[in-house]
């Protein structure tokens, strides 16, 4: 039976193991060019595809990528596959990126009182 630091630690787990699908699919630029459109309003697979230098198997590759990591949800009526982006993992990565961000501003700011009452010093 798992207690509540058990939880904790399998929570954090997840996350970190989303996040990490997360930015993984957005290391490859196509992907990141089909959320930036995306971003924009939903787009059909062909729209998606038109603007890249690939197949549209190749494209449908990349689509699949973004769906697993959950970034992407897509719909098929009829022969158009239309896709739409979930901003809840791009606000889990927004969220990373501004905790870590907000430290490493904390440590700045640190430093440079250090530096300005080191230089007063002498």
């Amino acid at each position: 039976m798992l207690d509540g630091q058990g939880w904790v630690l399998i929570l954090k787990y997840m996350l970190n193991y989303q996040l990490d699908r997360t930015f993984a699919a957005l290391a490859d630029p196509a992907r990141r060019a089909m959320v930036e459109r995306l971003v924009t309003g939903p787009a059909t697979v062909s729209e998606l595809a038109r603007p890249l230098p690939m197949s549209l198997p190749a494209v449908m590759l990349h689509l699949k990528v973004l769906e697993e990591c959950g970034m992407v949800k897509s719909e098929k009526v009829g022969r158009v596959r239309t896709c739409r982006i979930d901003p809840a993992m791009l606000s889990q990565a927004e969220i990373w990126v501004a905790e870590r961000r907000a430290i490493w501003e904390r440590n700045l700011d640190r430093l440079g009182t250090y530096l300005d009452e080191t230089e007063d010093g002498q």
